[in-house]
């Protein structure tokens, strides 16, 4: 098995993880974004006045990671390696009823892409929507979250340590560390394994500024819990 690279209380695997996971110890939550199988009948929507510019010049690339949807038998690895699971795109995937979905609302439009995606969970709760612009500053990856989105995720949970098997450039790792969770990611691409390492480590080095600010409790902020 291929040695991670730990960078605090993340551990970062280069590499498919359809070879690494079955290695790994369960874990509490997943949370990832798989490849949605659209790169042979997506028409493009990147742009320089959306901020979009550097992530586009890569879009290219989604002819090689984005060809395919993962297998059924991956996806059924990926359900039995966490109890609680997020997993966007999952309206693209072959998965159990679910009567608790995310919603991503975009308020941008007039784009050729989705003006929202959706997350299957196995939660049993109700509908949430996340009202989000799509880019921000220092865009690196094609299909790259928002980090306020993962963030958001990840406070679903109750998970002391989160997995993400398609790491991409490592949002989830990030929003993990801001939330004081462990992390587990599993990148194929050597690029974008590089930069969630660097962006992970600068998440790891801003840390005690995260936990030296209190969180504020949801009834706090005029919210429920869920």
């Amino acid at each position: 098995m291929v040695e991670p690279v730990v960078i605090g209380d993340a551990r970062l695997y280069l590499g498919d993880c359809l070879e690494i996971l079955p290695l790994l110890p369960k874990v509490d939550a997943c949370i990832t974004d798989p490849p949605y199988g659209i790169a042979k009948t997506w028409k493009g929507g990147f742009s320089g006045k959306h901020g979009w510019g550097k992530a586009g010049a890569d879009a290219g690339l989604r002819n090689e990671w984005d060809a395919e949807i993962p297998s059924d038998d991956l996806m059924a690895l990926i359900l039995a390696k966490a109890d609680e699971q997020i997993i966007w795109g999952g309206n693209y995937f072959n998965l159990p009823p679910s009567r608790c979905w995310l919603i991503w609302n975009k308020p941008e439009r007039g784009f050729t892409l989705a003006e929202a995606e959706l997350a299957w969970t196995n939660r049993d709760n109700v509908v949430r929507v996340f009202d989000c612009a799509r880019s921000e500053p220092g865009r690196v990856h094609p299909t790259q979250k928002p980090v306020a989105l993962m963030v958001w995720c990840v406070e679903k949970t109750k998970a002391a340590t989160i997995l993400d098997p398609f790491m991409g450039s490592g949002t989830t790792g990030v929003a993990a560390f801001q939330l004081g969770r462990k992390f587990i990611g599993i990148e194929r691409e050597p690029k974008y394994f590089d930069i969630a390492c660097r962006r992970i480590e600068q998440a790891h080095k801003q840390r005690p500024l995260f936990e030296a600010e209190p969180q504020k409790k949801p009834e706090q902020l005029g919210l429920d819990a869920a």
